[in-house]
């Protein structure tokens, strides 16, 4: 198991500080201008001082460059602080099966499961179960379908325990061939956030984005 609730607890305090950091910052800034506007009245031309309206305006520069600092720097906490909070929460999903894009299925005890989507009705839907060298292991008649999500297992008997297999389908009405899209069913074994990017950590599949994930069951 990798990355879950430790590193989402270290990411929101992280967000804490770098807020905290962010006021300083901002508080440091404002100090030093105005020092550098006393110090420009103090050395100022008695004969020429400076008139209100210049005054005015660099006093509204520095404002609006503080304001905008302070802007940026909450949108990027934020970030920082939902980013962490959304590990926290998908950490639940360990040891849960997911459905995600993709042709592979992981086998455990011999069996494996996955699903396609059929862009319409077929009256023939077969699945054969490929080797990683693409020979043909098994092949599953679904016989007719109706459009949308349809399941299917796989028991691997005697040919394998373990291990990863993928699979290939053909769907037809009538002779036309119908659109599928292949999912694969994983167990999720871990959560990590890389660069602000959620990964699933799939067993027998490896580390994969969280927008690929189709459904959780």
């Amino acid at each position: 198991m990798i990355t879950t609730t430790n590193s989402a607890t270290a990411a929101l305090a992280a967000a804490s500080s770098s807020t905290a950091t962010s006021t300083k910052n901002a508080a440091g800034s404002e100090d030093r201008f105005l020092k550098l506007l006393v110090a420009q009245l103090s050395n100022q031309d008695p004969m020429n001082p400076m008139d209100n309206a210049q005054m005015t305006s660099q006093m509204a520069q520095i404002s609006t460059v503080t304001g905008v600092q302070q802007v940026n720097q909450a949108i990027k906490d934020l970030t920082g602080q939902l980013g962490a909070m959304q590990l926290l929460q998908s950490s639940a999903l360990v040891g849960r099966q997911v459905l995600v894009d993709g042709a592979k299925l992981p086998v455990s005890g011999g069996k494996a499961s996955g699903a396609i989507d059929l862009v319409a009705a077929a009256d023939s839907v077969k699945i054969e179960i490929l080797s990683a060298g693409n020979k043909v292991l098994d092949t599953i008649d679904l016989g007719a379908r109706a459009a949308g999500r349809q399941t299917f297992d796989w028991d691997a008997g005697t040919k394998m325990t373990s291990g990863t297999v993928s699979y290939r389908v053909t769907a037809s009405q009538k002779g036309n061939a119908v659109t599928t899209t292949p999912l694969a069913r994983a167990t999720v074994e871990g959560i990590s956030s890389d660069s602000g990017t959620m990964n699933l950590q799939l067993q027998g599949l490896g580390s994969l984005a969280y927008d690929k994930v189709r459904a959780i069951q």
